[in-house]
């Protein structure tokens, strides 16, 4: 395989399949029939891993790769699915933080064009499919999965994870999920399923209790991530990092029920060495010190409020440059 043919392939995603990046609200295909089927043909590779799932508006990235770093240094061998990518296709799909091999994406392509004519897949649920598969293939010994858009009909929702998490709810895509808090959160809670312990990690009391009324319908155990207090810090910069920082604590906490063997010093190692870990970037990433550059993909009003917050504490004069999907109010 040749760089071009690899180019090639991702162009072929990007392009035949609807994409949400590119075409917005047309590209979401709400429902889990489509990946019901792309999974069964390929054998439902995600019912042959131990997955986790996390959930929210904003901070689902941070606390998922926050995780996958702790995971890391307990000595396991992780699988992790975000989305979107900032440089690379294969930054979607890591194991221990390495980009997925161009390889099996390349020849996962290749397979893609020949699934029978009635699955008619979106770009999302392609990548998931593959996220499942690579996951099954390298043996990994948890795979952390992140929601792609809301919850309930997310084609991630497919997975019967050990645990899930909602990092927070606010507004954004209310053109797919709803125009109020309390509209989003249910379908965010959507992710809760019979049994399995929720974290919450909102600390809107009308939130809470949407989540914790689903939680209590399904009989899985609620976990309300804001009452965890912890002095623990992470090399993820931002002061919203806090926040994250319970939801993970949270997590942990339910995977050690499980047996799941995880020290106090691999939560610390695993909170300070993130970008190492994972090569996790793009949350206040400092990108120079002279001239100071930060990166922030904050994209709603919640995340941009966090950014500038912080952006004010810091006295000097700032150029800002802001882009946006026109999808955005």
């Amino acid at each position: 395989m040749t760089n071009e043919q690899y180019q090639e392939a991702i162009d072929w995603l990007f392009v035949q399949m609807p994409n949400y990046q590119i075409d917005g609200q047309k590209a979401y295909k709400p429902g889990l029939d489509n990946i019901t089927k792309l999974c069964a043909y390929f054998g439902n590779p995600q019912d042959k891993i131990k997955c986790i799932h996390v959930g929210g508006t904003n901070g689902k990235g941070s606390s998922s790769n926050m995780l996958a770093s702790v995971l890391q240094e307990a000595g396991y061998k992780v699988g992790l699915y975000n989305s979107p990518h900032l440089i690379d296709f294969t930054e979607r799909i890591k194991v221990n933080g390495k980009n997925c091999h161009k390889e099996f994406v390349f020849d996962f392509i290749q397979k893609l064009k020949n699934i029978p004519e009635d699955i008619r897949p979106s770009f999302f649920e392609f990548t998931t499919i593959m996220a499942f598969e690579y996951f099954y293939q390298q043996q990994v010994d948890y795979a952390i999965i992140e929601v792609g858009l809301g919850g309930r009909l997310d084609s991630t929702n497919i997975i019967k994870p050990l645990v899930s998490a909602i990092t927070n709810v606010q507004l954004d895509h209310q053109n797919i999920l709803g125009d109020t808090i309390e509209e989003i959160a249910a379908e965010k809670a959507g992710i809760i399923k019979n049994g399995i312990p929720i974290i919450s990690g909102d600390e809107n009391e009308a939130v809470k209790t949407i989540i914790k009324e689903k939680a209590i319908k399904e009989g899985a155990p609620f976990i309300d991530a804001t009452l965890f207090h912890t002095d623990l810090s992470s090399d993820l910069k931002g002061n919203y990092q806090q926040k994250n920082i319970r939801v993970v604590l949270a997590i942990v906490e339910e995977l050690k029920k499980l047996h799941i063997t995880i020290t106090d010093k691999d939560l610390e190692n695993g909170l300070l060495n993130v970008h190492q870990n994972t090569g996790f970037i793009g949350r206040w990433f400092e990108f120079s010190k002279d001239p100071l550059t930060i990166c922030d993909t904050g994209h709603n009003q919640a995340g941009l409020e966090y950014v500038f917050s912080q952006l004010n504490s810091i006295d000097r004069h700032k150029h800002i440059i802001l882009g946006f999907v026109n999808d955005k109010k």
